[in-house]
Order: C-alpha cells, then sequence, then structure tokens
C-alpha cells in the first residue's frame, strides 16, 4: 500500500514543485525587468536613515517577490558606487521582512484561484501587442502558475498523512529541530529559493503533513540557505560589497540562532498568537514573526556591525603584487 501511494505522490509532487518554482523564477525576472531603473531611483534617493531603508527594501522585495534578487541588485549598485554600505545594512534587513509577504499570500488558499489570473495572463499574452502591458500580462500567467504549481502540491501530498514513514520522520524533526533547519537550509541551496522552500512547508503544514514545530524549524534553516547566492554576487566586487555579502550571513546567521536556541517558546508564541488559524497560516506567521523581531533586535547594534566590519574589511584594495 505505500508503495503504490508513494508511486502515486511523487510524479505529481514533482510536477507541482516544478511548476511552482518555474513559476518563481520567472515572475521575479519580470518583476525584475518592470521595477529595476525605479528601483535604482528609489534606492539612491529615500535611503538617508536605517529606517528609510529598512521600508525601501521591505517594499522592492514585495515588488520584485525575491530578497535575493533586491540584495543582489544592492550588491550592483555598491559595485557601482552608487550607494554605501551603510545604506545597505537597511535593505538587507528590510529585504528580509518583505519576502514575508509571500508566505502570507500562499498561506490564503491560492490555490483554487489559479484559473483567474491564468486565463488574463494568457489573454494578455495572446491579444496585447504592447510590450510594456504584456510584461503586466505575464506577471499574472506567472502567479497563476505558481497557485496552480501550489494547488498541485497541497492535491498531491494528503496520502501522506496516512503514510507512517513520513509521520515517524516528522517527529524526528520535532525532537531535533536543528536537524530540520538543516533541512530547510539544504532544500534552499538545492532550489535557490527561500520562498519556495517556506513555501512548500506552508503547503505542507496546510494539508496537516507538516506539525508547527516542524514548519519553522524548516523555515529557519531555508533564511540561512538563502544568503549562498548573495555571496556568490560579491565575488570580485568591491570590499564595499563583500561587506554587505558577509552582513546579509551574519545578519541570518545571529538571528537563527537565537531562534533555535528559543525554538520551543516561539513555537508556543506562534500557536498562542495564531490558535483560530492551521499550520499553514501558523508557519506563515512564524515566518513575519521571526524575520520582524529580527530586524528589531538588529537595528540597535547596526553601528557596531558596521564599524566591526568595517575593521575586519577595511575598505582598501587588495595589492596582490605584495603577497
Amino acid at each position: 500500500m505505500m508503495i503504490e501511494t508513494m508511486s502515486e505522490v511523487i510524479p505529481l509532487l514533482i510536477g507541482g514543485v516544478v511548476l511552482f518554482l518555474y513559476a518563481i523564477t520567472q515572475l521575479s525576472a519580470v518583476m525584475n525587468d518592470i521595477f529595476t531603473e525605479k528601483a535604482k531611483d528609489v534606492i539612491t534617493k529615500y535611503t538617508s536613515t536605517i529606517f528609510s531603508t529598512i521600508l525601501i527594501g521591505t517594499i522592492l522585495t514585495i515588488l520584485l517577490d525575491s530578497s535575493s534578487a533586491v540584495i543582489i541588485l544592492v550588491i550592483v549598485f555598491i559595485n557601482a558606487k552608487t550607494l554605501s554600505f551603510r545604506q545597505a545594512i537597511g535593505i538587507i534587513m528590510g529585504a528580509n521582512i518583505g519576502t514575508t509577504i509571500s508566505s502570507q499570500i500562499i498561506a490564503m488558499d491560492v490555490g483554487k484561484y489559479a484559473v483567474i489570473p491564468l486565463i488574463i495572463g494568457l489573454l494578455f499574452e495572446v491579444f496585447i501587442k504592447n510590450k510594456k502591458w504584456k510584461k503586466y500580462g505575464n506577471v499574472l500567467l506567472y502567479f497563476g502558475m505558481l497557485f496552480f504549481g501550489l494547488f498541485i502540491i497541497e492535491t498531491s501530498v494528503l496520502p501522506m498523512k496516512d503514510s507512517k514513514l513520513f509521520s515517524e520522520w516528522i517527529v524526528k524533526i520535532e525532537e531535533n529541530y536543528i536537524q530540520g533547519a538543516l533541512i530547510g537550509g539544504l532544500i534552499t541551496l538545492i532550489i535557490q529559493s527561500s520562498s519556495g522552500t517556506v513555501g512548500m512547508a506552508i503547503v505542507l503544514g496546510k494539508q496537516q503533513v507538516l506539525s508547527t514545530a516542524a514548519g519553522i524549524a524548516i523555515m529557519l534553516g531555508a533564511e540561512l540557505g538563502t544568503c549562498s547566492d548573495t555571496l556568490l554576487a560579491t565575488i570580485k566586487g568591491s570590499r564595499q560589497a563583500l561587506k554587505a555579502g558577509v552582513f546579509h550571513l551574519l545578519f541570518n546567521f545571529f538571528t537563527i540562532i537565537i531562534g533555535l536556541l528559543l525554538f520551543v517558546p516561539f513555537v508556543r508564541l506562534v500557536q498562542f498568537i495564531s490558535k483560530h488559524q492551521d499550520i499553514g497560516s501558523q508557519i506563515a506567521n512564524a515566518h513575519v514573526l521571526f524575520n520582524v523581531l529580527g530586524v528589531l533586535l538588529f537595528i540597535p547594534i547596526v553601528g557596531v556591525m558596521e564599524k566591526l566590519l568595517n575593521i575586519i574589511l577595511p575598505d582598501r584594495e587588495l595589492n596582490l603584487a605584495k603577497a
């Protein structure tokens, strides 16, 4: 029975995940294409205080639908000397808050509405000739694909609730949440999308395949896994850009360590706040709460972190000839 069930689940699950990840990638690319120039103007004009930079980072991540895209964009601007490391700090923290909006959307059970943006987006693609409006149509089309991918995943994982093997694995994650965090980090490294990892955890939670504690553990790991592409973007960049990448890593690392140390009370807090909501919504709420608390915790020590990284990575060009 187990083999028969899994033989039905796996192809459908893989198909849903592939469609979901493809939609996220394409949606991010289209949003990037639409908003990048506007983002440059906003970043260079409205980044005078730490609070304004956090707000800008949050808004841009919502618009671009990718915290990695925003942070990589920031690194590009730093290399072009249109943005300082101090300005980048706030935008990076804001990007972590902005990425939680997609979690809330996924938790709304949007899969059943997938056909609406799919049809509208397809009509734009077929009948609209204006390139600008066609891009807006693509946004709707890829949102529809994303929602439909989630619907397929939700449908495919239903038999897992009756799987003894899967249930035992979930219990192990609950007992050892560090293992759950490592799984979340590994999945994010493989698929290169923290939104994808957290989104799948939310879907599994909605179907009661994943518990709140297991979902939160996976979410914490996803936060660290998303740092890889940011660090890659700093290779051969300026020292300021490298500092921005290292700050992103340290910010996520320390907030995750705190999250793991306070894991049990944090899970209880989330369950108390979201006691009338399903598990998927609880995981989505945990994602928001974790990132907002992380930013609030770091705001008072931004100056200290900046000075520390300036000491460790001083602003000077490496003279390889002296090596």
